[in-house]
């Protein structure tokens, strides 16, 4: 069970762990131990999030949101196989707190009439600057 907020909470079949040998440095470590985690969250099926946070959660996911709804998250980063599967988990926490937020709805406003009067003399003044370049006359 991980706890998102004290509203949302994700239960343990919404969340499958695998773990796999981890690159980088370590030292034979590495080729011993599996201590990367690779966290599979089924967003598309679960109960505790609405259609509107799915929606915004699947913008931020981005490339790893899979085609059939779930979200696959992988961590690496320390040479314990825990603190990668804390790591790994507080990322999706954050991850759906993000999508919880609901973006302010922009309110489309007209400009004010003196500056679209102060834009159309800047492009007059401009128009007749370029107007006044130009070959001279010899004559």
């Amino acid at each position: 069970m991980l706890r998102i907020t004290d509203t949302i909470v994700l239960q343990d079949w919404e969340l499958t762990e695998s773990f796999m040998r981890a690159s980088g440095p370590g030292g034979q470590n590495v080729n011993k131990v599996s201590s990367a985690v690779e966290l599979r969250f089924e967003a598309a099926r679960s109960p505790a999030l609405t259609p509107a946070v799915k929606s915004r959660l699947k913008r931020l996911a981005g490339r790893r949101w899979t085609k059939d709804g779930a979200i696959i998250l992988q961590c690496d980063e320390t040479r314990s196989q825990q603190r990668n599967r804390d790591l790994v988990r507080e990322r999706l926490a954050e991850l759906i707190r993000q999508a919880l937020v609901a973006p302010k709805r922009r309110i489309a406003t007209k400009p004010t009439r003196g500056s679209v009067r102060r834009r159309l003399d800047a492009k007059r003044q401009r128009s007749d600057v370029k107007a006044t370049r130009g070959k001279i006359d010899p004559d």
